[in-house]
């Protein structure tokens, strides 16, 4: 796969782009002290979010997947799949399912929704809002698509 290149803001344009662990690696992973951590705090995070067994998408957005030198944190979208029930949830996975928690435990914003809670246009709208900058310009994120790869 190739990613395309950053726009003159730094940012993937828009749009959801699949990446596989090694690419992401050498994209956004491997540059600087900051890089590295962030990129081995993801792979947490979906090891993590796999141990329950219905994580059916991995979606990375923010700072991390820009040209900052420094990512602020790292900023994930978790799809469970549809019967994902958070009470038969791994005990070492729960935190990941409270933003609160999953911030003050990993330095992480995750954020995280079953698949057919939202319909196809509400589904749009969601992932819009993550893919819109706090200063109202638009970015693109990362879906790490080889979810086997550990």
């Amino acid at each position: 796969m190739m990613l395309p290149p950053l726009n003159e803001h730094g940012d993937l344009p828009l749009g959801i782009h699949a990446v596989t662990w090694s690419e992401m690696e050498i994209r956004f992973g491997s540059d600087t002290p900051a890089r590295i951590r962030a990129f081995y705090k993801l792979k947490l995070l979906h090891k993590l979010a796999s141990l329950t067994g219905r994580l059916t998408r991995f979606l990375v957005f923010g700072s991390v997947v820009s040209d900052k030198v420094e990512p602020r944190d790292v900023d994930v979208v978790l799809i469970m799949a549809g019967d994902f029930k958070l009470e038969e949830c791994p005990r070492e996975a729960k935190t990941l399912f409270d933003h609160a928690d999953a911030d003050a435990k990993f330095g992480a914003s995750v954020f995280w929704l079953r698949e057919g809670m939202l319909s196809q246009e509400l589904m749009k709208d969601f992932f819009d809002v993550w893919q819109t900058r706090r200063d109202g310009k638009q970015r693109g994120m990362l879906e790490v698509i080889d979810h086997d790869s550990q």
